[in-house]
């Protein structure tokens, strides 16, 4: 990898995200050597791939290069590599570019889609946990409409126009809110000659209720926003099946659609040699101590989505959020800098900071340690505190500037097919075959 000898530590940090980030800018300038792995070369702010999967955003206006982000940092490297498996007794990192020796090794990997073991849902469905994957997203959403002018057949038009959103987290409830909008404030002028009136956005919970880590009150008001804007909401019903044109619940109700969004839930992405059943714990994340320290371990860490510890009250580790990764990323870089002073170690305490969600113009749900709020000022809330913690001056102008064009306009402009997304044409069934998932019964 040709990364230089040296007599200070190696911090080997795998994963340019919220946790890895926060971590690399808590060890620059200090006697440590970092070196950062990733197969990507840019972090991603992940609150925001959604809007580029609805055309809101273009890709680099929510990425950002990693090199950039801590190029002032001369003890600070980077390589671009897919991490393979770590040697924990030799303290080896196998990577496709070659191996790195590391004295100190930190997993900020973040998360992956959770299908629970359904190969036929996971073959079929689409996911938006990467860019790549929301301009997939964004191209089959387009694609469809396209495709829906050319069909003669009715129901192939109808199963092409009904979006199935499999979760209702805050993924879930801010995607259906923007399909929601693209079908009332853009597809009509975009399709004047096709009836998008008979476009359908269908949200599906196995729970009953949506954002249902947030208060009562914010779910509450986050499905009055989704059914004012014409989400249908489906609560108590768990999708068993994709076939890629039919969805199967375990309820009497189905649907037939070209396009199927999984947002029900993640798992740790976890590596070869410390992924087995001695280190992992619920959802496939890595167990680690109240130092995020991997247990049975001294010099290798977990930080993030891929981390668990379990606390008084948290059986199933800290929540899955960008502020938990951030939070550690800068306690752990304080600890390996007391463990470079032979000092004792402090347990990590989580901080939280609030919860939030937007649900389309106008409309977002906000819960704060203190205060609870819908509405209005919840999205201006929202729009903030989503600026801020973009990475990058430029990143944040290009955001705020689509945001009030769009906003003036009603318009999503980066509505580009910019590389089609190939996927295997669903088989049409009868449509007497299924009860169709849909409120309005002259919209089938």
């Amino acid at each position: 990898m040709n990364i230089p000898r040296t007599s200070d530590p190696r911090v080997v940090i795998i994963g340019g995200g919220f946790g890895g980030i926060a971590l690399a800018k808590k060890l620059a300038k200090q006697e440590v050597q970092v070196v950062l792995l990733d197969k990507h070369n840019y972090h991603t702010f992940q609150p925001l791939l959604y809007q580029v999967s609805t055309g809101g955003l273009e890709p680099d206006s929510i990425a950002y290069p990693i090199r950039k982000i801590l190029s002032k940092y001369p003890n600070f490297y980077f390589r671009l590599a897919h991490v393979e498996a770590v040697d924990a007794e030799k303290e080896v990192l196998k990577t496709n570019i070659g191996e790195l020796k590391y004295d100190y090794l930190v997993l900020a990997t973040g998360s992956r889609t959770n299908f629970f073991g359904n190969k036929e849902i996971e073959a079929n469905s689409m996911i938006m946990k990467t860019v790549p994957e929301a301009l997939n997203l964004r191209s089959l959403i387009l694609e469809n409409f396209e495709q829906a002018l050319l069909t003669d057949s009715l129901d192939e038009r109808d199963a092409l126009m009904n979006f199935v959103i499999v979760g209702a987290g805050p993924t879930g409830v801010e995607l259906a809110g923007a399909l929601a909008e693209i079908k009332k404030g853009i597809l009509p002028k975009d399709y004047p000659d096709l009836d998008t009136r008979r476009a359908q956005i269908n949200i599906v919970q196995s729970g009953d209720a949506v954002l249902k880590g947030m208060s009562a009150k914010a779910s509450e008001k986050a499905e009055d926003f989704l059914e004012n804007l014409g989400v249908n909401v489906w609560k108590n019903t768990r999708v068993v099946g994709y076939d890629g044109d039919l969805v199967t619940t375990t309820t009497d109700l189905s649907f037939r659609t070209a396009t199927l969004i999984w947002a029900a839930g993640v798992k740790g992405e976890t590596i070869d040699g410390l992924n087995g059943k001695d280190f992992l714990t619920f959802s496939d994340r890595v167990a680690v101590n109240e130092f995020n320290q991997v247990k049975g371990f001294e010099n290798i860490f977990a930080i993030g989505d891929v981390a668990c510890m379990v606390t008084k009250g948290l059986l199933h580790g800290h929540p899955m959020v960008a502020q938990v990764a951030i939070q550690q990323g800068a306690h752990l870089g304080d600890n390996l800098l007391r463990i470079f002073e032979k000092e004792p170690l402090t347990p990590f305490e989580y901080k939280d900071k609030g919860t939030m969600a937007t649900i389309g113009r106008n409309k977002a749900v906000v819960d704060l340690p203190r205060f609870k709020f819908q509405g209005v000022f919840a999205w201006f809330v929202w729009m903030f505190v989503h600026l801020f913690f973009l990475i990058g001056f430029r990143n944040r102008m290009v955001v705020f500037i689509n945001w009030v064009y769009n906003y003036v306009r009603f318009d999503r402009e980066a509505r580009l097919i910019i590389r089609p997304y190939k996927k295997p044409k669903a088989k049409v069934i009868p449509i007497e075959s299924a009860k169709i998932g849909n409120k309005k019964s002259e919209n089938i």
